[in-house]
C-alpha cells in the first residue's frame, strides 16, 4: 500500500465568514481548493458535508478547517508555496487570529482518507509532545522510514 503525506491546519476566524470583511476569503476558496485538487501529488481533501460537524471535534466554532493528503511532502510544498496559493496565504493576518499553539500538524499515513479524530489527535499530541515522527510540522523533515512505526 501507498503511503501518503496528510495535513490538517486550523485557523481561528477573526469575523464570521458572512462579515464582507471574510468575502477576499471565503470568494477565493473554490478557486484555491479546485487547483490542489489539479495540483501534482494531490490524492484527497476533507470536503465539509452538512452533516459534518468540524467544530465538535476541535470545540470552536471560530476556527477554520483545511485537511488534505498528498503524495509526499515535497508536493505539498510546491502547492503551498509555488501556485496561486501563496498569494491567499500571504493575506492570512487579514482573516484569521493567531493561535497560542500549533496549527498545522502533518503525517505520513497509508490510509486513503483521514478522519477529523485522526487529525485532532495528531495536532494534540504535537501541542503536547513537540515535533515527532508520528506529529510534525512543516519545520521538520522527517521521514517515511522514521515514521514507519506510526503507519
Amino acid at each position: 500500500m501507498t503511503t501518503h503525506f496528510a495535513q490538517v491546519n486550523i485557523a481561528r476566524a477573526q469575523y464570521r465568514l458572512e462579515d464582507p470583511r471574510m468575502a477576499d476569503f471565503v470568494n477565493n476558496t473554490a478557486r484555491i481548493n479546485a487547483l490542489a485538487e489539479v495540483s501534482p501529488g494531490f490524492v484527497w481533501r476533507w470536503i465539509e458535508e452538512p452533516s459534518n460537524d468540524v467544530f465538535e471535534v476541535f470545540g470552536d466554532p471560530a476556527l477554520v478547517l483545511n485537511m488534505s493528503m498528498w503524495e509526499s511532502r515535497e508536493s505539498l510544498m510546491a502547492f503551498t508555496y509555488q501556485t496561486a496559493h501563496v498569494e491567499i496565504y500571504k493575506r492570512r493576518k487579514e482573516w484569521f487570529s493567531k493561535l497560542k499553539e500549533n496549527h498545522m500538524v502533518c503525517w505520513y499515513t497509508k490510509e486513503s482518507e483521514i478522519s477529523l479524530e485522526e487529525a485532532k489527535r495528531r495536532l494534540d499530541h504535537l501541542n503536547a509532545n513537540g515535533e515527532t515522527a508520528y506529529a510534525f510540522s512543516f519545520r521538520s523533515n522527517f521521514s517515511i522510514e522514521e515514521a514507519t512505526q506510526y503507519l
